[in-house]
């Protein structure tokens, strides 16, 4: 199964806490009369880097029940083919690609989902690192991106100069720099992994 993902919260540059979401907006809920709005509290997903917003208003019971649902128990199996969980997106393709997509087995779709499994299994470390630093960089320019060295400390990630990126971090507030770190710790952890600078 896989895990839940973890968001974290800063309130100006202090760091709140990371955790699960139910966990994250039960501390926001109950400690919202003593977060002032300025500077106003900000959400990172960790896994992407993405600022996210939730809406507080009201119980702590109804946040929970409309931003973090507990799943649902699962239904009695039966005949047919379980929910895969399948998203529905545009892509564009040249008619030769549509052509030879059709003629594999299972149709396009499923040629598709599993080409893209297989090139994921080829390169898992590189898939991991380039993660990593995308959900850096997009942390580094909401929290950071006026803060001394910024840009340095962004061309060391993707140049995967570790040295580099933490003396570049280290006259920035505590507890931004120690969450740059954590998040970007898969990028130095395998020197031997490849890694494609970004365009």
């Amino acid at each position: 199964m896989d895990e839940l993902p973890t968001y974290t919260a800063f309130h100006g540059s202090q760091h709140l806490i990371t955790g699960v979401l139910r966990d994250v907006l039960t501390l926001l809920k109950t400690q919202a009369e003593s977060l002032s709005t300025d500077p106003p509290v900000l959400m990172f997903e960790d896994q992407t880097g993405r600022q996210v917003d939730f809406n507080l208003r009201g119980t702590l019971s109804e946040v929970l029940e409309r931003e973090a649902p507990l799943p649902a128990a699962p239904a009695k199996a039966g005949p047919g083919r379980p929910k895969l969980g399948i998203v529905s997106r545009e892509i564009s393709l040249l008619p030769r690609h549509w052509e030879w997509l059709e003629q594999q087995r299972g149709g396009a779709s499923a040629t598709l989902r599993r080409l893209v499994d297989e090139a994921r299994k080829q390169s898992p470390g590189r898939e991991r690192i380039q993660q990593a630093q995308t959900a850096t960089d997009r942390f580094l320019g909401v929290m950071a991106g006026n803060l001394p060295h910024f840009e340095a400390a962004s061309r060391a990630l993707y140049a995967r100069d570790q040295a580099a990126f933490t003396e570049h971090l280290s006259l920035w507030p505590d507890d931004i720099r120690a969450h740059a770190l954590s998040l970007a710790a898969p990028v130095f952890a395998d020197p031997a992994a490849d890694s494609t600078p970004p365009n």
